[in-house]
């Protein structure tokens, strides 16, 4: 069976549409499930500008379905996955919505970080929403959730998520080291890590101030020591001092 989407007795008009070669302007014609085409007047190859990749995030039949993602959308491939890590985390915590709620917060400051930074989205947003995801394990097996027993716990549920979502293995192993020990940074870490690293003491650090546990001189200090990139510290002047 074919996918749906696939399936040209289920194209809607418009599904067969003309795009303007980017190189010498002429006119290419486009199935709507062409990945690129070929100028037939200059011989430039270029991506289907209407092309919708939302199902090969975490369809396992994606590459079957649509051949070798050309170089250009494996990034959006990849971006695509970060929506799919948010719903599971999610769908994960149930009605937890203050843990659900931080790990949003915390993937926020990081997308900021990561931007400012030049950093790699994927790992970033990924491992921002899952930073925390064996909390709940933790509590179960252990009684607490201290950081040494969530992060331990973490790293095969968020393994677990990132294989059935079907996203790369590098990408899986990134994320599972940051899910980890993403309390313990060291002199090697990855930018990605330092990105969640300030993205999460932002979000302790806010939480603390609205809880009166934290003032503001002591706020500047750990913007000052504890913060590991420059965009974490921009970004925590701005959420915890603006």
């Amino acid at each position: 069976m074919k996918c749906p989407g696939q399936d040209t007795q289920y194209w809607k008009p418009g599904a067969i549409y003309d795009a303007k070669c980017p190189k010498c302007e002429k006119v290419v014609e486009f199935f709507k499930d062409d990945t690129t085409r070929k100028c037939s007047h200059c011989g430039h190859r270029f991506i289907n500008p209407q092309l919708d990749f939302g199902c090969a995030s975490y369809c396992q039949f994606a590459e079957q379905c649509i051949g070798n993602l050309p170089p250009e959308l494996i990034a959006q491939k990849e971006d695509l996955l970060k929506d799919r890590v948010a719903i599971e985390m999610k769908k994960y915590f149930r009605a937890d919505f203050k843990r659900i709620s931080h790990a949003g917060r915390v993937a926020r400051y990081a997308e900021r970080i990561g931007k400012s930074e030049n950093g790699n989205l994927a790992i970033i947003l990924a491992s921002a929403y899952l930073h925390d995801i064996g909390i709940l394990e933790a509590e179960k097996k252990h009684n607490d959730a201290a950081a040494e027993h969530h992060e331990a716990e973490g790293v095969p549920i968020a393994r677990g998520i990132l294989e059935k979502l079907g996203a790369a293995e590098p990408l899986v192993d990134a994320v599972c080291d940051i899910v980890g020990r993403h309390h313990n940074p060291q002199e090697d870490d990855s930018l990605e890590f330092k990105a969640v690293y300030d993205a999460d003491l932002i979000a302790n650090l806010e939480g603390e101030y609205e809880e009166k546990m934290v003032d503001k001189d002591e706020i500047r200090e750990a913007i000052e020591n504890q913060m590991l990139t420059s965009g974490g510290k921009n970004e925590a002047e701005k959420v915890l001092l603006g």
